[in-house]
């Protein structure tokens, strides 16, 4: 396995957003092994995180956005993409304004400044996503199909896209197929911008997006080919179809390994297939998880957390990375003493005590801190919580929890409970770490 890798020193890079046109500037981070990759408003007063994740996605037409609350960064696949091309596991992306920069509406100067910054290597081993089985999603008459490798001792990733504007079309019908590897994508993939046809133009461009933009400054198609502008391969746009697409699997939170098969698709229908195989892998890791021997038992739990019957709320950790990831399991059986009051003739366990569980398992996470030994996680505040369906007795709850932020006195956890492949229950959660004797 390949070592996680991020930047080994800051840099900066300023432009103006694609579709607001806004002055930006960006600066990019080195990030913590398995931190992932996040972006971070600095203009917000506190600063607002935002995870390259699949489920922070908020909907646009021609781009992707992302999202926290009030707050979103608007454009992020082809910076995503760079990072994936170019294998960046870890990194943080801050900028000043809403939109990222498009430089010339390619991925290049992207590579550029991570290329400037240098990449260094992480003692980290890399957690690749295989595709297993056969994943389809469909829009109309484009779709998107994952397949696994041919070879299971491959680590690439192979897109082949097929782009149909038909005949009549300046564009016309392009094909093409990458393995991608940093040295395929930095000279094949990455230059390619991005392209829209003269209506089309003109029809964002009265809406208020794009206004600063002329035919010099992105690939527009008239009918005799593109305005102003020369094209740097016969097959730009397929090339820039899988860029997109590139930087759209990103949100899945890991390098994705096996092959996939593009027709017509654009951001809308690359988000359903990150969707599709995040449930995979989510199944994928439940089936795992229910055979594993627990890291910490009931014993070791209760020398742990300060909870005792009726309020224990875990009965086992079956895996825990260091200080980053806790995943923990919670069996509801109809001896549950709240389920005599919540309700009689309906058992359902009371929503609050799911967080509960969340806010356990966070509780372990943080003891695993060498500085907050002898402390205790004590509750401050709940945020986005949201419960997706009833758990009732017979369920089995698997508690995941993942830290935002620990700090001396503080910590803050994003955490999920499931039932199999769904989710039930939802929450980011803040501790105050107090003395345990206090």
């Amino acid at each position: 396995m390949k070592r996680q890798q991020t930047i080994t020193r800051e840099v900066e890079i300023s432009g103006r957003g694609l579709f607001t046109g806004e002055e930006v500037t960006v600066r990019l981070r080195p990030g913590e092994p398995h931190s992932g990759l996040w972006f971070v408003r600095s203009d917000q007063a506190p600063p607002i995180r935002i995870a390259a994740r699949v489920e922070n996605v908020s909907k646009r037409a021609r781009r992707t956005a992302l999202r926290n609350g009030t707050v979103a960064i608007e454009t992020v696949e082809h910076w995503l993409s760079a990072c994936a091309g170019l294998g960046i596991d870890n990194l943080q992306i801050e900028l000043n304004g809403n939109e990222l920069p498009a430089a010339d509406g390619s991925s290049l100067d992207f590579v550029k400044a991570i290329r400037e910054a240098g990449i260094e290597q992480q003692d980290a081993l890399r957690e690749l996503f295989v595709i297993g089985d056969m994943t389809r999603v469909t829009e109309s008459d484009s779709e998107l199909v994952a397949l696994p490798p041919l070879d299971p001792a491959n680590e690439f990733l192979e897109i082949t896209y097929d782009l149909d504007y038909g005949q009549s079309n300046p564009i016309g019908h392009q094909h093409y197929r990458v393995q991608l590897t940093p040295e395929s994508f930095e000279a094949n993939i990455a230059p390619a911008r991005t392209f829209v046809l003269q209506q089309e133009a003109e029809q964002l461009q009265k809406a208020g997006l794009g206004a600063h933009l002329s035919a010099k400054d992105i690939l527009v198609f008239g009918q005799d080919g593109p305005i102003d502008n020369i094209l740097r391969f016969p097959d730009e746009c397929v090339r820039h179809k899988i860029l997109d697409l590139v930087g759209d699997l990103m949100l899945l939170g890991q390098f994705v390994v096996g092959r996939i098969f593009a027709r017509k698709s654009g951001h809308s229908l690359n988000h359903s297939l990150v969707r599709a195989l995040t449930e995979q892998r989510e199944e994928r890791q439940q089936a795992s998880f229910l055979v594993r021997e627990p890291q910490i038992d009931i014993k070791r739990l209760q020398r742990i957390l300060p909870h005792r019957y009726p309020l224990l709320m875990l009965d086992r950790i079956i895996e825990l990375e260091g200080s980053k990831r806790i995943v923990g399991i919670k069996n509801v059986t109809v001896n549950e003493e709240f389920f005599q009051g919540h309700y009689p003739g309906d058992p359902i366990m009371p929503g609050v005590l799911i967080i509960e569980s969340l806010a356990q398992a966070g509780g372990v996470l943080l003891s695993q801190e060498l500085e907050h030994k002898g402390k205790t996680a004590v509750l401050l505040s709940l945020d986005k919580v949201k419960f997706r369906r009833a758990v009732r007795p017979g369920d089995q709850l698997l508690i995941e929890v993942e830290a935002i932020r620990v700090r001396s006195s503080t910590g803050h956890v994003r955490g999920k409970a499931r039932v199999g492949s769904d989710v039930v229950a939802e929450a980011e959660i803040k501790f105050i770490l107090t003395d345990a004797k206090a």
